[in-house]
Formats: C-alpha cells, structure tokens, sequence
C-alpha cells in the first residue's frame, strides 16, 4: 500500500526531514570532550539512566525489532564505527545506542541537531558529535575522531547524509564516509532499517539487519581502502534493504527543471 508520493531530483543532496531548524554555526575551537569530571560523569549516569527508556520508546513508536546484533558483541571492547541508512529522525538517533548497549555510541551529526534551544547539552551527552562546516573546524573534528578510535568508542555515521523518511532503499554515498575506519583499521558494521507494516495496530514497524564486520585491508592505499570499504557497506545495506516489505511513502525521480516549471 502506497499512502503518499514524494518527488526529488537529487539523490545525493535532496533531505526531506522537514525540520526547519535554525542552524547555528559550530566554534572552531569546539571542546569534543569535557574537561570537567563532573560533566563527564554526569553524562555517563544520563546516557545509561536512558538506555531502557529509549528501548521502550523504539518499541511503542516502531516495535523494533535487531537481526544480527550478536555480531558486534566480540568488537565491543576495541570499538568500532557503525553505518546506517538515514530514514528516521528520532529513531536514527536512538538506534545506535541500542546496538552498542552496553557500550555508549556517538554519532557524528550535523548542526541542525545541536541548535534547538535547550537542547544542545542533551544531544552532546547522550553522544552526539557535531559536524563543522569550516575547514579549521574540521581540523579539530578530525583530531577527535582519532581520538575516539584510540578510546575504543563505537561512532556511528549516516553516510546517505540527508533524511529521506520510510525510504525503502539506500541512497548512493561517497568514499571519503569512511576515512576514519580506513585510517585507524578499526571494523566497520552497517545496520540497515526495513520498514514492514503492523500485524495488529496501524502504521508501520521497523526490523533492522547488522552486518559485518568489514576489516580495513591496511596494505591498499588510502583511497582503495577507504573504496574497498565503501563497497562492502554499500552492498551489504543494499542486501537487507531488500527485506522491507512495506511501502508508506513512494519516491519518485522527478528533474529539477520540472518541479520548478
């Protein structure tokens, strides 16, 4: 069943998330990890007091359901980055969580999701990590990537970049995604979100499929690691995509030219 039609013209830069949101700039000079113990351990006791209430929450708002969530447990220990396909707002940024559990799992995130007020102290401690929009500031963001390897974190990325709500496929996206993993060896995982409808109640549900681990072959250059993994990702979230079974909205290519007439 079909119940709305969305046009787009760019698959790579078109975002359908409707937020509107105001978005401020990121500082150059952005602290990436607290100084202040106090701050750091209170994020940590927050992050973790919200664990079982974002499991209910994916329960109740998408009666979710992780296939293959097993195989991240031998990984935890040294880290790794996660890459999902990007169709939810709020369930994108709880999902990860899930999968790392115990473990806390950061996301690399545009401003957007740090510039609603009262918010941004939120986003920051329950794991976000804002993306720059200036050549300085991502020298900065670059050195905390690094840093977040040599911790063991799971960071998870979205490298389809834009929301496209309840797509049941997965968008192109770009080599240079996995320049971190490429450069620190760390494994590479994708959970990829299937969209099927209710049995019982109205709407639809979600069942998200694990795979991996894909290894950096650290004897190729950097752009054929950074490539090699790509492809791997690519072709695993195209794989599982497949088992969504329920269409609520339909996107259908349209070029520029002809929305603008």
């Amino acid at each position: 069943m079909k119940e709305r039609t969305v046009y787009y013209s760019d698959l790579l830069n078109d975002d359908f998330a409707g937020t509107n949101i105001n978005t401020k700039e990121l500082p150059a000079d952005y602290q990436y990890f607290s100084k202040n113990p106090v701050r750091r351990g209170f994020a940590c006791a927050f992050y973790h007091a919200a664990g079982p209430l974002v499991w209910l929450l994916q329960k109740i708002v998408y009666g979710e359901k992780v296939i293959g969530r097993e195989k991240l447990k031998p990984y935890r220990k040294e880290g790794f980055f996660l890459y999902g396909n990007h169709t939810r707002a709020m369930g994108d940024a709880y999902c990860p969580s899930l999968l790392a559990w115990p473990k806390k799992a950061y996301i690399v995130a545009s401003m957007d999701c740090f510039s609603i007020p009262g918010t941004r102290r939120i986003v920051e401690d329950l794991g976000g990590i804002p993306l720059p929009g200036s050549a300085k500031g991502f020298k900065n963001f670059s050195q905390a990537m690094r840093r977040h390897s040599e911790l063991c974190h799971i960071v998870t990325l979205y490298p389809e970049a834009h929301i496209w709500l309840h797509y049941t496929g997965i968008r192109p996206f770009k080599s240079p995604a996995f320049h971190y993993p490429a450069e620190t060896g760390k494994p590479v995982f994708t959970f990829t979100t299937t969209w099927h409808k209710r049995k019982l109640l109205p709407g639809s549900r979600t069942i998200v499929y694990v795979d991996g681990p894909f290894i950096p072959d650290m004897d190729l250059p950097m752009d054929k690691r950074k490539e090699a993994l790509r492809n791997q990702a690519l072709s695993a979230m195209e794989n599982s995509a497949k088992n969504s079974t329920y269409e609520k909205i339909h996107y259908v290519y349209r070029p520029k030219e002809e929305a603008e007439t």
